[in-house]
């Protein structure tokens, strides 16, 4: 086993019955993960990219210990993930995408504190590494703010300083960014690469593909609780090199285009969002081969009935490379 995080085969489902508070329906099995395999290595981001509900945060649940797997094995360090989770937790760090592990009521200074105290760290040592990680974070000027006054660009940082308390090799991020504005996502990304700079592993999971494609060694593209793809950013878009890219804005399409462009010769992916449901404005985007292959695609638009407003060519992306694997743009699988 060469990776530092290492997935094979994990499974998990979870069991919802379908209704309301008054009316339980029959129960339904879902599929968070089938089959999740992958190997981060030493030293490096590897990032879990796909849309919300793919299953990036059920695998770092499982990796972490605070799932089990239905089945599958994963290993963390060199410690098993189900047989050996004490091993597995003394070796992370993990930042979920949550602020309720804080106490609103202290301020970010005491958190982190308690938390030192939690992870049995001397008191000196502790006061002394808080205070890197605020400086770090560029907390140091609120720390002894109340966290209920937090902005949440604050509290990821908070919640990445105290994944790190205890200095540990391999960390867990799950969304560092999520809802930040650009300031405070740009600072996280920046704290990113200063501790892959330090020699950590770092698990990374987003659905930002210009993050992804910025921070990430290799990512592996998560789809339904699957990966479909795993490779450098660059060998990742090689997958769609070669071919060209359009994004048509359309009004009021029939939302069987997509499957209906995807059967033009010369497309190689075609997926359909809707930007905004009250009008009807949604976006299709292509993926083709030739100029011959455009033409039928404008022309399949315009017979379709819907109205088309713009026409805009553009460079391949990781989400290009998403849609020709799943048929899907990144913010609408799931």
């Amino acid at each position: 086993m060469t990776g530092v995080v290492v997935a094979r085969g994990l499974v998990k489902r979870f069991v919802t019955r379908e209704g309301g508070l008054l009316w339980r329906g029959r129960k339904r099995v879902v599929e968070a993960l089938r089959g999740v395999s992958f190997e981060a290595r030493r030293g490096e981001i590897f990032g879990l990219l796909g849309p919300n509900g793919a299953g990036k945060t059920t695998t770092i649940k499982i990796l972490s210990t605070l799932l089990l797997p239905d089945a599958g094995e994963a290993w963390v360090n060199g410690y098993d993930v189900v047989r050996e989770p004490n091993k597995v937790r003394e070796s992370i760090g993990v930042s979920l995408y949550s602020d309720r592990g804080f106490y609103w009521k202290l301020t970010g200074r005491e958190n982190l504190m308690y938390f030192a105290r939690l992870y049995h760290l001397d008191p000196a040592y502790a006061r002394e590494r808080i205070r890197y990680l605020l400086e770090l974070l560029d907390l140091e000027a609120d720390a002894d703010r109340l966290v209920e006054e937090y902005s949440t660009g604050m509290k990821s940082k908070l919640n990445i300083a105290r994944a790190l308390l205890h200095d540990p090799p391999v960390l867990f991020l799950d969304e560092p960014t999520i809802g930040l504005d650009p300031g405070a996502a740009r600072k996280v990304r920046e704290v990113v690469l200063h501790l892959k700079r330090e020699g950590r592993t770092i698990l990374l999971t987003t659905h930002n593909m210009f993050e992804a494609d910025m921070l990430c060694d290799r990512i592996a593209i998560i789809s339904r609780g699957q990966i479909v793809a795993v490779g450098t950013p660059g060998e990742l878009k090689a997958k769609v090199s070669g071919h060209r890219v359009v994004e048509v804005e359309v009004l009021a399409p029939d939302q069987r285009l997509a499957e209906a462009v995807k059967r033009v010769e010369g497309v190689f992916g075609a997926a359909l969002s809707v930007k905004d449901p009250a009008s009807g404005l949604s976006e299709l985007r292509v993926i083709y081969d030739s100029d011959d292959s455009l033409a039928k695609i404008l022309s399949l638009v315009a017979s379709s009935g819907a109205k088309l407003l713009s026409v805009r060519s553009l460079e391949p992306t990781l989400e290009d490379v998403f849609i020709a694997l799943t048929g899907e743009r990144l913010g609408q699988a799931g």
